[in-house]
């Protein structure tokens, strides 16, 4: 039978419940074990009494074969003083019987008198009284099987002239190993009695230390833990508190582990990670959320949480913060385009009420004129748009811009003499877009400020070896206690809550093209933002 039958036999058969099958398992495993060892302790205990009692049979026979009666008893086949002196010694010592023969196996005492004078029965003597041998043996006599030694007698010529047989009933001899059997045995019971209560403790213990689950619950935990981890893009590891990996899912192992063969587990996070700030975290023990750190040569948002003791480890969980920036822009480009359609709505909206109401008092000229103006302005901008910057990302935020400032009331002027068609492909549009996207939108919060109409002007050009972009508004301008720190996060000296991040945003996004951002007061009374961008030096996207 294989170990995977034995468990599917075991678990059949054996109480459903972790604690009763654990005290179960347990006192089996202990009533086998101490089982074994007292059978062996009882054959040891009844070979060591049989190797007394024919050792002791051995000593009395010799003390009694050595005794000057016992030889002179013997040359002079005196019985009655053989008979006498071996009944006083019967009385002495724990044997069963002492017989004295002579040389041709004849008894000279016995127990039993009436065997006086006939053959020893046993057939033992051989060695003897041939050899001259000491020796216990185990033979059937006239009182029954005993146990018996059996030592020369020499005369004064150290010739063999008889024999002394000392022995000890088999049956008495048993009855002494199952004294000591039983008492072995009641041993036994008393430590398999604290065997079984141990067992319930340990299994109660442990019950209560895996909260009472099942096994069949635990495994189903196990189970639904991988599948969940699995399925979570973010990469998740365990540490123990030596710094090794006890837990690597597969995202993780795609973002920090994916060079390294084999299993992760049971490696320093050191060794995959070195000298990143995940591992120094770590070791401090340090609680960690949201933050960006470099593991891998990639820059991860990470997030640490050490266990409940900082020597047991911590879990850390990671994601590229390229993915996060990616549905940041994303969402930011799904919000422009909702602010578009928002716009283009509520401005056509008011287009066809004014028609509406212009064909409603008769003036069907003025109408006419207000269509064919709309669409010429507009029709012009497409144009020029299609010819100037034949990128559709950009021209789509610019014509997007366009129907903002007319909801808006603000003219936005794009010079038809722009040109933004060298764009080298390697450049990311993205980037591009958070620039004059919030330069606009700077230009457009400037002039409202100042009065309810304005002027906003937008110039391109990538004449030479670098993209230029200038943006001009007839606003307040830059404030002077603000000029010098103007491009860091939250200076603002606009109205409200969540001002302050658009040029930040510019700033950031400028550097990250190795371009320069400059302002200074336009012709129109405001702020102008030149942006310079090298065409061989951004980033590929």
């Amino acid at each position: 039978m294989n170990m995977n039958a034995f468990y599917l036999l075991v678990d059949r058969y054996l109480p459903r419940r972790l604690q009763s099958k654990l005290s179960l398992l347990v006192t089996a495993l202990l009533i086998f074990h101490i089982s074994l060892i007292g059978a062996l302790f009882s054959d040891l205990s009844e070979e060591l009494l049989r190797e007394q009692i024919s050792q002791r049979a051995l000593e009395v026979a010799h003390a009694v074969a050595e005794n000057p009666l016992t030889r002179a008893g013997i040359m002079a086949r005196d019985t009655d003083s053989l008979q006498r002196f071996t009944q006083d010694l019967l009385s002495k010592t724990e044997a069963e019987y002492i017989v004295v023969g002579d040389r041709d196996e004849i008894r000279l005492s016995h127990p039993n008198p009436d065997n006086i004078g006939r053959h020893f029965v046993g057939g033992d003597l051989g060695p003897a009284l041939r050899e001259g041998k000491e020796y216990s043996s185990e033979a059937i006599g006239t009182l029954g099987p005993s146990m018996r030694g059996i030592v020369p007698v020499y005369d004064w010529n150290n010739t063999i002239i008889g024999f002394v047989a000392v022995g000890y009933m088999t049956n008495h001899i048993n009855e002494i190993i199952h004294q000591k059997q039983r008492e072995i045995l009641g041993y036994i019971a008393v430590v398999l009695g604290f065997g079984v209560i141990g067992a319930t403790i340990i299994a109660r213990g442990l019950k209560a230390a895996i909260m009472g689950l099942e096994i069949h619950e635990i495994g189903a935990l196990f189970l639904e833990r991988n599948a969940i981890i699995g399925a979570i893009r973010e990469g998740i590891v365990a540490v123990d508190g030596k710094g090794c990996l006890t837990y690597v899912n597969q995202a993780a192992r795609g973002y920090i582990g994916e060079r390294f063969e084999g299993k992760l587990r049971g490696r320093a996070l050191a060794e995959i990670c070195p000298g990143s700030d995940l591992v120094r975290a770590i070791q401090a023990g340090l609680r960690v959320l949201d933050a960006e750190m470099i593991m891998a040569g990639k820059v991860m948002l990470v997030n640490v949480v050490p266990l409940e003791k900082p020597s047991e480890g911590s879990v850390a969980s990671f994601r590229p913060k390229d993915e996060l920036d990616r549905l940041t822009r994303e969402l930011s480009h799904m919000q422009e385009y909702s602010e578009l359609l928002r716009a283009q709505t509520h401005e056509y909206s008011n287009k066809m009420h004014t028609i509406a109401g212009l064909l409603q008092l008769g003036a069907h000229q003025e109408a006419l004129d207000l269509v064919i103006n709309e669409a010429s302005g507009y029709q012009e901008l497409v144009r020029n748009l299609a010819d100037a910057v034949p990128d559709p990302v950009i021209a789509g935020l610019i014509l997007g811009k366009y129907n903002r400032a007319c909801e808006l009331k603000i003219d936005l002027e794009f010079d038809p003499e722009n040109s933004f068609s060298d764009l080298p492909a390697a450049l990311n549009r993205e980037t591009l877009v958070t620039i004059l996207g919030n330069l606009l939108d700077n230009a457009f919060d400037s002039v409202r400020e100042k009065g309810p109409s304005g002027l906003v002007r937008l110039f391109l050009t990538d004449l030479g070896s670098d993209l230029v972009m200038e943006v001009e508004d007839s606003g307040g301008g830059i404030a002077a206690e603000i000029a010098d720190r103007l491009f860091e996060n939250g200076v603002t000296t606009k109205k409200g809550s969540g001002r302050g991040t658009g040029l930040a945003l510019v700033k950031r996004a400028v550097d990250s093209l190795q371009g320069q951002i400059t302002f200074a007061e336009g012709e129109l009374g405001g702020a102008l933002f030149t942006v310079i961008i090298p065409k061989r030096t951004g980033p590929s996207t």
